[in-house]
């Protein structure tokens, strides 16, 4: 079975106590416990024993998307300490001296990436990873797959040559400078194009900036459910939970979007 819920860099940028808090009280069954800037990686490991994490049913933890190959041994000694359970999903770039990164073996999840970035964007790229990495997973973002080929043919081969390996997706909303934005119709149905190549089992991580940060805690968990059934949309997914939503009123986002 699959599982849904948030990334905690997308609902609270750097607060990923208050993210989790925020979920608590809501149907989203995965959690993605972020520390995209190598400074929050160090708090984010020492807190983990303290965290409430028993009703999620996946969890992942997502290593800081910049770091120097001086900073590489000690990002790897923190994360050495989670859970052995939890990918840990990385970008290839990130990456400096690969046999370093062997010992997670199929606890490794690496990231395609976006048009900004100059490798793990397409299928060869990303057999390069594999052949260094064998038994590396993948985390497919959907949001970069599709920022970097509009017509989705490269997410297309990227399915169909390394669909099995899939542990978890990313979805969202990408700008062409790699912001995070909610779900628009647009890449609702882009998506919805190769939903039929995902596995079923692939858990989901919703990536989609919080517009409502900020604001009452009822209105941020209203949009988090709006939001995970506009996913499960694309993905023609049917584990969503109906919940009644009030009207949220006017989405205007956040002058400080998620990078991816």
């Amino acid at each position: 079975m699959a599982y849904i819920g948030f990334s905690t860099g997308a609902l609270a940028f750097g607060k990923f106590r208050e993210a989790l808090r925020l979920l608590h009280e809501t149907t989203m069954s995965a959690v993605e416990i972020s520390a995209l800037r190598l400074t929050e990686l160090p708090i984010l490991i020492e807190s983990l024993p303290t965290l409430k994490l028993d009703r999620f049913r996946y969890v992942s933890v997502h290593a800081p998307s910049r770091f120097s190959e001086d900073d590489e041994d000690g990002v790897i000694e923190l994360l050495q300490r989670a859970p052995c359970g939890w990918p840990i999903v990385v970008h290839p770039d990130t990456i400096h001296e690969p046999e370093k990164w062997d010992g997670f073996g199929s606890q490794l999840a690496i990231e395609n990436m976006d048009m900004r970035k100059s490798d793990g964007r397409r299928v060869d790229e990303l057999g390069r990873w594999f052949d260094r990495l064998p038994k590396a997973r993948l985390c497919f973002d959907l949001a970069h797959a599709h920022q970097f080929d509009r017509t989705m043919t490269e997410a297309f081969r990227i399915l169909s040559e390394y669909g099995d390996r899939i542990c978890q997706l990313h979805i969202s909303e990408l700008d062409s400078t790699g912001h995070h934005f909610p779900l628009s119709s647009g890449s609702i149905q882009a998506f919805s194009e190769v939903a039929s190549l995902i596995p079923l089992d692939s858990s989901v991580i919703i990536e989609s900036l919080n517009p409502f940060r900020g604001k009452s805690d009822r209105k941020q968990r209203a949009w988090i459910e709006r939001e995970a059934e506009r996913a499960s949309e694309a993905l023609s997914r049917e584990e969503v939970v109906e919940v009644g939503l009030a009207s949220l009123g006017p989405i205007t986002l956040s002058p400080s979007p998620v990078r991816a």
